[in-house]
């Protein structure tokens, strides 16, 4: 398992849990690219269901400070905050609101850690961590609309469609990846190259709720 190691023993643990290395590394490019203050860790935890279990877990730790998970809304973004607002009702937070904040969730209750809670790609719509790299592709980019008729054309294949409907943004980016210098980039490594936008605008919507849930002044 990957994390980030930053935060001293004396001090309150900080932690950000994402669903697998490709969310982990993703965070990491995007962290470097705004200079973010290395004040919590990073852990991916192999699976919603391992994360959700550890995010129980840890809303009752002594010693945490500040919690934030980003989780994938897949194909049920209502279906997905019920069982995150079950989890922390059952553990206490009150004000868990009825629906997600469009801007990234963060709930701060007196005597209780500060969580924060990213359903990608936008806590707005359905879908997953490849819908959010894909609004980081330049609206001018000449391979973007290439990647989308591949893969709408494959679509019309029914009996050679090998991807499920669910996994269409997925196919789509890595479509388009592999038009790139290098294609093998992984989604981390395209946004150093500058394959992708960091200064995107769900870039920056994302690095602000960070700023708010970790309480980081802007750099």
């Amino acid at each position: 398992m990957s994390s980030r190691t930053i935060v001293k023993k004396d001090k309150p643990r900080n932690y950000l849990l994402v669903e697998g290395k490709d969310d982990l590394h993703v965070f990491y490019s995007l962290l470097e690219h705004y200079k973010i203050p290395e004040q919590f860790n990073i852990e991916e935890k192999e699976g919603i269901d391992k994360l959700l279990e550890t995010f129980e877990v840890e809303l009752y730790g002594s010693e945490l400070g500040r919690l934030g998970i980003v989780v994938d809304a897949d194909t049920n973004l209502d279906g997905r905050w019920r069982r995150l607002q079950h989890i922390l009702k059952s553990s206490g937070y009150s004000t868990a609101p009825i629906n997600p904040n469009p801007e990234g969730t963060v709930i701060e209750e007196e005597g209780r850690p500060v969580v924060g809670i990213w359903l990608m790609p936008n806590n707005k719509i359905p879908g997953m961590l490849e819908d959010f790299v894909s609004f980081l592709v330049s609206p001018n980019d000449v391979l973007w609309p290439l990647a989308e008729d591949i893969v709408q054309k494959v679509k019309v294949l029914e009996e050679e469609l090998r991807f499920l409907n669910a996994h269409e943004s997925k196919a789509r980016i890595h479509t388009w990846r592999a038009g790139q210098k290098e294609p093998a980039k992984p989604m981390g490594q395209a946004i150093t190259a500058r394959y992708l936008d960091a200064n995107a605008s769900h870039a920056q919507q994302l690095i602000n709720w960070i700023r708010k849930l970790f309480d980081l002044e802007p750099s």
